[in-house]
């Protein structure tokens, strides 16, 4: 007998499309031997040194923890344990704790060529969380650096497809974009990633230095055709003030008489004016 049935495996993701591992008990012929063999040691020193043997017997992990035990090799069966106390036989059960807790880390600026060939330095920070240890143990080396290098890998892929604008418009979009790229790339390792924020784009300085003087020339411009069309407005009135002032003689000597005045009061002067007003 082989030992290793369909019955007697269990699956290490919930979709059951990412692997399978067999139980602890699913050994045949030599290796049950063994395997029985150190359990009945493993036993006798237990109970030869209780009830010092309690030290290394019984562990404990913490609420947003989970043990997964392997026994001589194999996951034990019933997956992963805790949270609280949980026995061991020491020469036999090897344990990994992992941590459910949401982890956060930032991606390194990764220098990426836009798709106008603009070169970018883009960061970004990742918050994702562990919703099945064995599939974080048994499914990749290390979870946590290998969710940091597909981060960076999906960073540079995604925003190479991009243009300068659009990544400088749709921060948002790009986000949901690798967001959804990791979660489904993570989801064999047991990893759920909840979220995805660009945080800073850094552009080369001649490229800043071009960009500023692209907009300080289109804010002269518009300056320019706000002061042609004041002028334009004053042009247009002042010709309409003085057609209505030529109708009148009287009109424009009470203007000449309202401009003396003025000047009078601003400053302290002697004005000789001709008389009558006509000359």
């Amino acid at each position: 007998m082989s030992g290793k049935n369909d019955e007697e495996r269990i699956v290490l993701s919930e979709s059951g499309q990412t692997g399978q591992v067999g139980y602890d008990d699913d050994d045949g012929g030599c290796g049950s031997c063994i395997g029985g063999l150190i359990w009945v040691l493993s036993m006798l020193l237990i109970c030869c040194t209780f009830p010092f043997s309690l030290f290394v017997t019984v562990k404990q992990v913490q609420e947003y923890q989970r043990a997964v035990i392997f026994r001589l090799g194999r996951v034990k069966r019933g997956g992963a344990v805790g949270p609280g106390l949980f026995f061991i036989i020491p020469c036999m059960d090897s344990i990994q704790v992992v941590d459910l807790r949401t982890v956060s880390f930032d991606v390194p600026p990764q220098e990426i060529l836009t798709k106008d060939s603009v070169t970018v330095a883009v960061d970004a920070v990742v918050y994702y969380k562990i919703n099945n240890p064995l599939s974080a143990v048994c499914n990749v080396t290390n979870a946590a650096q290998s969710t940091r290098l597909l981060a960076a890998t999906s960073l540079r892929n995604t925003l190479g497809t991009k243009t300068l604008q659009d990544i400088l418009a749709d921060r948002e979009d790009i986000a949901k974009t690798i967001l959804g790229t990791l979660d489904s790339a993570t989801d064999p390792w047991g990893i759920r990633v909840e979220r995805v924020e660009v945080k800073d784009v850094r552009l080369p300085q001649q490229l800043q230095r071009a960009m500023a003087a692209e907009a300080e020339a289109s804010r002269q411009a518009r300056a320019k055709v706000i002061e042609a069309e004041g002028e334009q407005k004053a042009s247009r009135a002042l010709k309409e003030a003085s057609d209505i002032i030529s109708s009148s003689p009287a009109a424009l000597q009470l203007r000449y008489l309202q401009t003396l005045s003025s000047i009078a009061a601003e400053r302290n002067s002697t004005i000789v004016f001709p008389l009558p007003i006509e000359l």
